[in-house]
C-alpha cells in the first residue's frame, strides 16, 4: 500500500510546484487533486458532506495545469486527477490536456473521473443531470479512442465526431490508468465496463468491503483501488490495507506554504509509524 496526498489546490495556499516538490521530497507516492470549475452562486444541491460547502470548493485551480506544474519539478510521484468532472468537459480537449500531463511527467499521469454531485454546476456546462451517467461513459470511451488511435473517431448518442488527428498521445501504453470515483451501483458498473480502477471516498472500511467485492466479482479481476482524502488514522489505514487498497490519498487541508510543510512532515512521520507497526 502506497501513501500519497489528496487535496484541493487553491489560489490562496501553497502553489502546485512547491507542493509537488515537497510531496516527493518526503517520500510520498502521489498527488491527487480535486476539480470544480466553479460554484454557482445560487445552489439548491446539498453538499454531500453536510453543512456549508467548504471554502476550498470556490477556489480550486485547474487540475491539469496544477499537475503539469507539479510534473515539471518532480520525477517519481504519480499525478492523479481525483476526480476530473468529465461530464463538464469537452472530451477532445480533455484528452489533449491529460496526454500533455502524461508526456511532461514521463508517464506518471492517472486519470480519475466521475460524474460529480453539484447539479447546478453541471447544468451550467449544458449537462442534463438525468443523463450524466450515460454521458460520462461515452466521454470516457471517446478519450480512450483519442489516446489510442490515429486518426480517432467516436459515434455515440452524446459524443459524436468523425476521424480526427489528436496529439500528443500518452506516454503510457495503451493509455494512462483510469479510475472511476463514486460509491453507487452505477459506479460499480462503470468500473467493470471500462476496465477501470476505483477511487473511493474515505468511508469506514466496512462500508467499502461490499463495493470492492461487487467490482471484483463483476470484473473477474483485481480492481485497482484508491482512496481520496483519508484521515490521519492508522487503524483505518490498516483496514484499507486489509481490503486491498493500493493508493491512499491522505487529506491535506489547503494552507499556506509553511503550514503545509509542517502538515506534510507530520503525515510523513505517521506513515513511518504505520510502516513500523
Amino acid at each position: 500500500m502506497k501513501f500519497g496526498i489528496a487535496t484541493f489546490v487553491t489560489d490562496d495556499a501553497i502553489g502546485p510546484a512547491d507542493l509537488g516538490r515537497a510531496i516527493e521530497e518526503r517520500g510520498f507516492h502521489s498527488l491527487m487533486v480535486a476539480e470544480h470549475t466553479h460554484i454557482p452562486a445560487s445552489r439548491a444541491t446539498p453538499y454531500p458532506g453536510g453543512g456549508d460547502l467548504p471554502s476550498v470548493y470556490y477556489k480550486t485551480l485547474d487540475p491539469f495545469g496544477t499537475l503539469a506544474a507539479a510534473a515539471a519539478v518532480t520525477e517519481k510521484i504519480l499525478l492523479f486527477t481525483g476526480i476530473t468532472l468529465l461530464i463538464q468537459r469537452d472530451p477532445i480537449t480533455t484528452a489533449k490536456e491529460a496526454a500533455t500531463v502524461d508526456l511532461i511527467s514521463g508517464g506518471r499521469f492517472v486519470f480519475g473521473v466521475g460524474a460529480g454531485w453539484n447539479l447546478e454546476e453541471m447544468r451550467n456546462h449544458g449537462t442534463d443531470p438525468s443523463t450524466r451517467g450515460a454521458l460520462l461513459d461515452e466521454r470516457i470511451e471517446a478519450v480512450k479512442a483519442l489516446w489510442t488511435t490515429e486518426p480517432a473517431e467516436y459515434h455515440g448518442k452524446f459524443v459524436d465526431f468523425d476521424p480526427v488527428h489528436s496529439r500528443p498521445k500518452p506516454v503510457q501504453q495503451p493509455h494512462p490508468p483510469i479510475f472511476v470515483g463514486g460509491n453507487s451501483d452505477a459506479t460499480v458498473r462503470r468500473v467493470i465496463r471500462h476496465g477501470a480502477g476505483w477511487i473511493a471516498n474515505p468511508l469506514p472500511a466496512g462500508q467499502l468491503t461490499s463495493r470492492v467485492a461487487q467490482m471484483r466479482d463483476g470484473a473477474g479481476r483485481d480492481v485497482p483501488l484508491a482512496v481520496f482524502g483519508a484521515p490521519k488514522d492508522l487503524d483505518q489505514w490498516r483496514a484499507y490495507q486489509g481490503i486491498g487498497f493500493e493508493h491512499i490519498g491522505l487529506f491535506l487541508p489547503s494552507k499556506p506554504r509553511d503550514e503545509t510543510l509542517r502538515l506534510l512532515d507530520d503525515f510523513a512521520e505517521k506513515v513511518r509509524e504505520f510502516g513500523q507497526g
